[in-house]
This record gives C-alpha cells, sequence and structure tokens, in this order.
C-alpha cells in the first residue's frame, strides 16, 4: 500500500521493533521485487525508554480509550490531553536499569533490504 501512495523516486523509511514478522521470509522476497525502495531503521534491541512509552499508552487505552464514542477528533484529542494532565498529576518516577555507555552503538540500525533465504 505504501509503495502505492508515495512517488516512485521516493525512499520510504519504516520504524519498526525487532519483531520477528518485520523480517518474515514473505516481507524479504517483496523487498527483493524493489530494491531500494524501503529503508527500514529498527528500535534499539534494549529501548526500555521504548517500553514505557508503548506501557503508557496501552494503558491510556485500556483505562481511557476502549470502548468509547466522541464526535470529532477534537474531542478524542481533548479527552487525550484530560489524560495526560490527570496522569503527570500524580507522577511515577522510573529508575533506570541501562546506562547509556552500557549499550553497543555498534549494531547497524539500518537495513536496506534483508536477504532472501534460497530454497534448497
Amino acid at each position: 500500500m505504501l509503495d502505492q501512495k508515495y512517488p516512485k523516486d521516493d525512499k520510504i523509511r519504516i520504524v519498526l521493533d525487532n519483531l520477528k514478522v518485520h523480517t518474515s521470509e514473505a516481507t524479504r522476497r517483496y523487498l527483493a521485487t524493489v530494491p531500494g525502495r524501503f529503508e527500514f531503521v529498527f528500535t534499539p534491541k534494549h529501548g526500555s525508554w521504548l517500553n514505557m512509552v508503548e506501557g503508557f499508552f496501552s494503558k491510556m487505552t485500556r483505562q481511557m480509550l476502549r470502548g468509547i464514542r466522541v464526535k470529532s477528533k477534537e474531542e478524542l484529542e481533548n479527552r487525550i490531553y484530560k489524560y495526560f494532565e490527570e496522569a503527570n498529576e500524580e507522577p511515577v518516577v522510573f529508575h533506570w536499569k541501562y546506562n547509556l555507555d552500557d549499550v553497543d552503538v555498534s549494531e547497524a540500525i539500518i537495513v536496506d533490504t534483508l536477504p532472501v533465504k534460497k530454497s534448497s
């Protein structure tokens, strides 16, 4: 769908987590048909801050968004900002377990194409 939506000369960069499905054999076969079109940017394997953000939005979905009906995008936006205000009234301090000096920055984070396995 993205390939059809954007001009053919544009490179499409997609930010992904390291979930196996993003590098499935079907994905690799498709990417081989459009070389250079997509650039995958994988989030760090030890992105604890990303886990916190994902957890926050998961909690917000369960507590406030699931099953609601809104009349407009503006109403939804207002409800989300109200949730942020309420969450910030009693902030929870998080103590990080990772030190930036311990992160291996030599890991490649951008993958343009993924090799296709040769069938036996």
